[in-house]
């Protein structure tokens, strides 16, 4: 977690669970308000489910889809998205398991199981209609969006900055390279990569590729290394893996990147 003060106090950011449609326009908040039916009509779609976080200060805030690891929507990727809304970001944490009930776990055999039954394309079609959510909310900037994931949302990260056009940042933490890799060419904004230099889940040759893809189609992707760092070095509540120092460093870069890619233009 940073050491330097950030904008906001974690006693100034807000909290709320969110439900909305995935894959179809989002209703502002007028139009539920002044539609008798909302709260009460069941929705035919697949449902988006989870929390936003943000500052109450009043004003506009640049919008972050954050994405869980494999374990599912726990306390220390609720955390993130309260520090990352200290940032001064209007952040939406949704659950990547609600198809699969929402399940949260801390068990690898099972997380694996999990992840293996998600469908790339639905979880697309819901970070999606995440940033269409964020356009309708009065204290985001409309389609000043990023997004930052971790393990498994770190290559969802990675495979939405190349599908979505109007995205101003990505920041994938050891996610998996996109496949093929002539999907890079359709990345649109610059993207930050977090590699740990032994990692034994993305290995050192998907990581090059990143590079070299990158630097064929002219991409702007910074990859940072973190030499003895193993897989998962920035969750905190794995002992085993916890690289404070590290994190720290990612950390600070993180902020510092997102900053630069929101800055007025």
């Amino acid at each position: 977690m940073p050491h330097r003060a950030p904008p906001f106090s974690l006693d100034k950011i807000g909290v709320n669970a969110v439900r909305f449609s995935s894959g179809v326009p989002i209703p502002s908040i007028t139009d539920s308000s002044t539609d008798p039916y909302a709260r009460t009509r069941i929705p035919k779609e697949a449902q988006v489910e989870g929390l936003q976080f943000w500052p109450q200060e009043k004003g506009t805030y640049p919008g972050l889809v954050l994405l869980h690891e494999w374990w599912g929507l726990n306390s220390q990727i609720k955390d993130l998205a309260t520090h990352l809304a200290c940032e001064g970001y209007a952040v939406l944490l949704p659950n990547l398991y609600v198809r699969q009930g929402g399940m949260v776990t801390a068990n690898a055999e099972v997380a694996a199981a999990l992840m293996s039954r998600i469908k790339e394309s639905e979880l697309l079609q819901d970070i999606n209609s995440c940033c269409e959510f964020l356009n309708t909310r009065d204290h985001v900037k409309r389609n000043v969006h990023g997004v930052i994931g971790f393990g498994m949302g770190g290559s969802l990260a990675i495979r939405f900055a190349c599908q979505r056009k109007r995205l101003r940042a990505a920041v994938a933490f050891y996610g998996k390279m996109v496949t093929p890799p002539t999907v890079l060419k359709e990345l649109q904004c610059p993207l930050l990569y977090h590699r740990p230099g032994a990692d034994e889940w993305v290995i050192a040759e998907e990581v090059e590729q990143l590079r070299q893809t990158a630097k064929d189609y002219e991409k702007q992707v910074e990859i940072r290394t973190y030499e003895d760092a193993p897989h998962a070095f920035y969750n905190e509540t794995r002992k085993d893996t916890y690289r404070p120092e590290a994190a720290l460093a990612a950390w600070e870069a993180t902020v510092a990147f997102l900053n630069d890619c929101f800055k007025e233009k």
